[in-house]
């Protein structure tokens, strides 16, 4: 029995039909039947030697994974092209079903390159941001000169004073040696400059590693450093970095030192050492939870010192939403920030802050996180302290998010999650020759002549309607068809109609509805020709 088990081991090389035993064009009968006697043959409770269970328990599995591919039709046809690697890949799970062979392979090629793009993005990890700096202080400060005196008219003057650009990615060399390639442009106010640094790192243990630094720019001059981190304890770490600056100035040392230990669970407490060009000496303490995020911090060096405190409470939401506020108090003046972020897809964070100064003045800054890159906005929009600006910059985000996200973005995710769900509807009414909708419009209609010079405000709703059609019929009731899934409000206050252009046995239809009317479809008084 033990030679024959080993036997049949072998045939996890073969493909599943082997493994089965059944022919490729097995219908799924045949399969089912094939799979019940080797479970029987092979199912671990009818061995009692534990040698012979372990290999029947392997024999098993092998079988029910066959079964699994062999029974489901498009794993199958995937297998029948590709074999078991095409299976690998990850992907298939949001494919539309029943494709032919030809789609089948060009779906794999397609999720093949995507598998390899991650795979190098991975490996490379890039990481970028983009800043871009907007001067609004026109909005508010021109209101304290003479407005009519002022060229251009009444509109706000605005512009981009500065930007930031920088870009990193990392190179595998050896399982322990990582080389990373960084790079930033900068510009402000008309003058600019650049810098490209190449570091590598060394993983000396598990318990440290070093990396050496060169960098080279045209602002600052050629670049070497050092850094070092280790491990003392399970609770403690230390981080030692040196560099030296070239310059039009001469050589520029720095040096700098922080070690951090854990107090508890949730709470880190770090101490900075920095002697250079802004030597100071920073002590802090973070603490992080599952609901909050508390930070406490204060400097004493040259030419800043300061106290900062921040608090972050998070939500524990589907949306990961946060709320936080800072206070900052030192020798260059005071500043409070308060604001919000919030996750608004699978790989992106919205967030937003606001900054009150003595004397920096009122800023907006909002934040795009994609994946590994980075966009901020910093809006300066006042020199002082004018409660219109503070008041402009807190809830004009909220209520630009608030529209976006009603009139745009669920109303998006309805349809996208529609889609799949009409084209299943769609091939059901044509085998019947039953409903189909072709175009579908709501909003406001200019049909009238001597109103011509409005403007039409309609919506494409072609895909919702659809996704109502059960039995070839459609049936909408007398509320107001924005509260349906899928549709919005396109004009608010403004009287409304529904247009729909549907086929029905093959015949074209056509209709114009009020929005608060009741409607039925298909009807014979819709037909193209009878209302001609």
């Amino acid at each position: 029995m033990a030679a024959a088990l080993d036997d049949e081991l072998e045939l996890d090389n073969q493909d599943y039909y082997s493994l089965l035993n059944v022919r490729k064009e097995a219908t799924q009968d045949e399969l089912k039947a094939s799979y019940r006697r080797l479970c029987m043959l092979y199912h671990p409770d009818k061995h009692r030697d534990p040698e012979l269970k372990s290999q029947a328990e392997q024999l098993f599995n092998q079988v029910h994974q066959a079964y699994e591919v062999l029974s489901d039709p498009q794993s199958r046809a995937i297998y029948d092209i590709f074999g078991k690697k095409g299976l690998e890949v990850e992907g298939w799970e949001i494919v539309e079903r029943k494709r032919t062979p030809a789609e089948i392979r060009e779906e794999y090629e397609r999720l093949q390159r995507e598998r390899e793009e991650r795979r190098l993005q991975q490996r490379t990890n890039p990481k970028g941001t983009i800043s871009v700096g907007v001067d609004a202080t026109d909005l508010f400060d021109r209101y304290e000169e003479d407005f009519e005196e002022m060229p251009g008219g009444g509109f706000p003057h605005m512009e981009i004073n500065k930007m930031h650009i920088s870009q990193s990615i990392e190179a595998p060399l050896t399982n322990s040696d990582t080389a990373m390639l960084s790079g930033s442009l900068s510009t402000h106010n008309g003058n600019g400059g650049g810098n490209i640094n190449m570091t590598v790192r060394r993983v000396t243990s598990a318990k440290g590693w070093g990396e050496l630094e060169f960098g080279a720019g045209d602002i600052l001059g050629p670049l070497f450093g050092m850094k070092v981190f280790r491990n003392l304890t399970p609770r403690c770490f230390l981080t030692a970095q040196c560099g030296i600056q070239f310059s039009s100035r001469g050589v520029r040392p720095s040096c700098s030192l922080m070690t951090a230990r854990h107090l508890d669970q949730n709470t880190m407490g770090y101490l900075q050492w920095r002697w250079g060009p802004h030597s100071s000496m920073t002590t802090s303490v973070v603490r992080d939870t599952k609901t909050s995020h508390f930070t406490l911090a204060l400097q004493l060096g040259v030419p800043h010192s300061y106290l900062m405190m921040s608090y972050q409470y998070k939500f524990q939401d589907e949306d990961q939403t946060k709320v936080k506020g800072s206070v900052k108090t030192g020798w260059f003046g005071t500043v409070v920030e308060y604001g919000a972020e919030r996750k608004i897809s699978r790989h992106s964070v919205l967030a937003a802050t606001v900054s009150i100064g003595v004397p920096q003045g009122v800023t907006l800054k909002i934040r795009l996180s994609r994946a590994n890159q980075t966009y901020l906005f910093p809006i300066h929009l006042t020199d002082q302290l004018l409660p219109s600006a503070v008041f402009y910059a807190t809830v004009g985000p909220l209520l630009v998010y608030m529209a976006i996200h009603r009139l745009v973005v669920i109303p998006y995710t309805r349809v996208l999650l529609m889609q799949e769900s009409v084209k299943r509807i769609i091939e059901g009414e044509e085998s019947k020759m039953g409903l189909i909708i072709l175009n579908a419009w709501y909003g406001k209609f200019v049909t009238d002549n001597s109103r011509r010079q409005e403007r039409a405000q309609v919506i494409d709703v072609t895909v919702p309607l659809q996704c109502l059609v059960k039995d070839s019929k459609l049936l909408l009731t007398e509320a107001s068809k924005a509260g349906l899934p899928g549709f919005y409000d396109p004009c608010v206050g403004e009287e409304k109609s529904l247009k729909l252009l549907y086929q029905f046995r093959g015949v074209m239809h056509q209709v114009l509805s009020a929005d608060t009317e009741a409607l039925r479809i298909p009807k014979q008084s819709h037909r193209i020709d009878a209302v001609a």
